[in-house]
């Protein structure tokens, strides 16, 4: 026989953002607590709404499954005295195994014997062990967190009623003043309190009081309502999905309703329209056949049709304060000049302990030049950098930036191209703060790129160079999110490009320009700065399917090139099944634990010292590898190592290298640590897992 069983946690209204992740985190909590209780379940079904969190568990066994195990006790030479008679540790043995001494056998193991006891389980009852449900909703982890009146205990909002039926038989457990029942909440405005005779009619009575309690029913009735709307109207109304989750969480029962406002906000940009919309009211916004953005709205109301016209006139209402804002803020900010916002960046903080955001703007501008020459733009793409590189935080002080923080970069593109700036440095000015996210939106051009990573570069020498440095999950700064977008830049761009030697730029114009790094302490923290950026170069990896042992081994490469690192990770990565992968990277191996003992610096190798013919073969092979080694490629560098493996086995096989006379070892010792030199460029080899 088995049961249902329904868990539904009532709250106050949760979070838009809260809600889905809740939901996922009780099915996951309560599958896992039915699990480790030993009873078998056929599906556990997610519930949400804004004011609830529940699930439904079908085809619930009657009670825990027996159990029938076999105990390990003590060595029977401890668990007997010498007269024979049971010790005080076998005696203690059988009691925590719930039998007695009588049940004892003993078994031989590796040439010792042991007590071993048969011990019998009887599961419990079902709905003996889902009293214990109660530690599974304590448990329950949020975001955002809060308590309520003089209670210490704390949750994402005060739970305000709790139930649990397994059948129609409640399940009964309190947490803080709050016993659990049968009783569930309708709506807040349109519903009443009602009884749930069975666990199974959860979702039917609910819906008699305008509570849609399944999010993905409720998600599909948006998207059709919306539909019917569009094709009523012939309109194109944009349906952002994250827009449309947080929609589907903020009500119990949806109705979509439109409205519209004063054409005149049209003139104002699209972008601004938008967000105006979207991101502050929560708003779809609509186009038309030609894709030309109309004077209309579309939202959801929690709630039914009735006094529709008093809701969809309160929102125009709001609307048009927040587009008279923006219609105000565009053409003020249009009064002004971009070297007039430059100057008052002066004013402006990045950071207390860095300084201005000017004086980031002066250092940027620096390192932006210095790489994009090394990246290969011409005279006037790097005229179009330094421009760009001059102005692109201005919008940061204008009016618009200011009421609508998320239109940064996007404002001072519209202004730079409203006051004449080329089109190449408009986008720039936009481009620089991209990715916004871990899989965000690259930059397109090519100045844009660099300045990218130049901006980000300076955030984070800068930041790590006043102690302000990434720990656990704390990264205030989203010094991580930049270092792993300079990183999918640099790979999307196959530029060449070294940390290492962007660092050493930096600490040269600290040199320079010392009253633009005053507050720093530049160079100190260069390799916490370059293990972060690997760091972010092994997430990448991940994000590739590289195997773990390839990315530790290529992220321990001398050469801190990027683009070199992932060229080596595909070559370890296509070379791993070849016949001989094995024993090239064991030969390799050998070189490098020997290479480690020398501490010489000059590696020159004497032709007169070698006195066997292995010794000699290999030496004349890594003398002409030497002379092209810096122009292979990491495929072409395997090819290499493969192909001297005979040699090194030979070598090895005829030489002794830690011999008594120094000359002789010191000259040995120099010979396989050029070997290590020239094999470091593909990675740290020792690394790899060839078991």
């Amino acid at each position: 026989m088995t049961h249902s069983f329904l868990l539904e946690i009532g709250l106050e209204e949760i979070p838009a953002h809260v809600v889905t992740p809740s939901q996922n985190q009780l099915v996951k909590r309560v599958s896992d607590f039915l699990t480790e209780q030993r009873l078998s379940f056929g599906e556990v079904k997610a519930f949400s709404t804004p004011r609830r969190l529940a699930v439904e568990v079908t085809d619930l066994a009657d009670k825990q499954e027996d159990i029938q195990e076999e105990a390990k006790g003590p060595a029977k030479k401890i668990a007997l005295d010498d007269e024979g008679n049971w010790s005080n540790a076998a005696k203690g043995f059988v009691r925590g195994q719930g039998v007695t001494t009588d049940e004892i056998t003993f078994k031989e193991l590796k040439g010792v014997e042991y007590v071993y006891v048969n011990k019998f389980i009887a599961g419990k009852a079902a709905k003996d062990i889902l009293v214990q449900i109660k530690a599974v909703i304590e448990a329950m982890t949020f975001p955002t967190m809060m308590h309520w009146a003089n209670y210490d205990f704390k949750y994402v909002r005060p739970i305000r009623w709790l139930v649990a039926l397994l059948d129609n038989e409640v399940i009964s457990f309190s947490i803080l003043n709050i016993e659990s029942g049968r009783q569930t909440q309708g709506h807040r405005f349109l519903g009443k309190a009602i009884d749930l005779e069975t666990a199974t009619e959860y979702v039917e009575k609910l819906a008699t009081q305008y509570v849609i309690v399944d999010s993905k029913k409720r998600k599909e009735t948006i998207r059709t309502q919306i539909n019917a709307l569009e094709n009523n109207q012939s309109w194109h109304i944009i349906v952002d999905e994250d827009l449309l989750e947080e929609v589907n969480n903020l009500v119990e029962y949806p109705t979509v309703f439109s409205g519209h406002f004063d054409e005149k906000y049209l003139d104002i940009p699209d972008v601004v329209l938008m967000t105006s919309m979207k991101d502050h009211q929560r708003f779809f916004y609509v186009r038309d056949q030609n894709d030309a953005i109309l004077p209309m709205f579309v939202s959801v109301r929690n709630g039914t049709e009735a006094n529709i016209a008093n809701v969809e006139a309160g929102n125009e209402k709001v609307l048009t304060a927040r587009l008279e804002d923006a219609a105000f803020f565009y053409q003020e900010d249009q009064k002004q000049t971009i070297d007039g916002y430059v100057e008052r960046l002066k004013n402006v903080t990045f950071h207390d302990k860095i300084g201005s955001t000017y004086e980031k703007m002066e250092r940027v501008q620096l390192m932006a030049q210095i790489i994009g020459k090394r990246e290969g733009l011409n005279d006037r793409e790097l005229a179009l950098l330094q421009r760009a590189s001059e102005i692109y935080k201005f919008d940061l002080v204008t009016g618009m930036v200011g009421e609508f923080s998320e239109l940064q970069g996007i404002m001072g593109e519209k202004y730079a191209l409203l006051m004449g700036e080329d089109p190449a440095v408009a986008q720039a000015v936009s481009e620089h703060y991209m990715p916004i996210s871990a899989d965000g939106e690259l930059p397109k051009s090519k100045i844009g790129a660099v300045l990218a990573i130049a901006d980000k570069l300076d955030s984070i020498s800068s930041f790590f160079s006043v102690g302000l440095i990434p720990t656990g999950s704390n990264d205030p700064y989203a010094l991580r999110r930049q270092a792993f977008g300079v990183v999918r830049i640099v790979e999307s761009r196959q530029w060449r490009f070294s940390p290492l030697e962007v660092l050493n730029d930096i600490k040269a114009l600290a040199t320079l320009h010392p009253a633009l790094f005053t507050k720093m302490s530049v160079g100190e923290n260069d390799l916490e700065v370059l293990s972060f950026i690997n760091d972010r170069m092994k997430q990448w990896f991940s994000n590739q399917k590289v195997s773990y042992d390839v990315i530790e081994s290529v992220i321990g490469s001398t050469d801190a090139d990027l683009l070199t690192m992932a060229e080596a990770a595909v070559t370890l990565e296509a070379h791993k099944k070849d016949s001989d992968f094995r024993e090239t990277i064991e030969a390799v191996t050998r070189v490098l634990k020997l290479a480690d003992k020398n501490d010489e610096t000059d590696l020159s190798v004497e032709a007169t010292l070698l006195d066997n013919v292995a010794e000699k073969e290999l030496f004349e092979r890594v003398k002409t590898i030497q002379r092209r080694i810096g122009d292979l490629t990491p495929e072409e560098l395997y090819h290499v190592l493969s192909d001297i493996r005979p040699l090194i086995e030979n070598y090895f096989d005829q030489t002794m290298v830690m011999v008594e006379d120094a000359k002789i070892k010191q000259n040995r010792l120099n010979q396989l640590s050029l070997i290590a030199k020239m094999s470091s460029k593909l990675g740290d080899l020792e690394k790899l897992n060839i078991k």
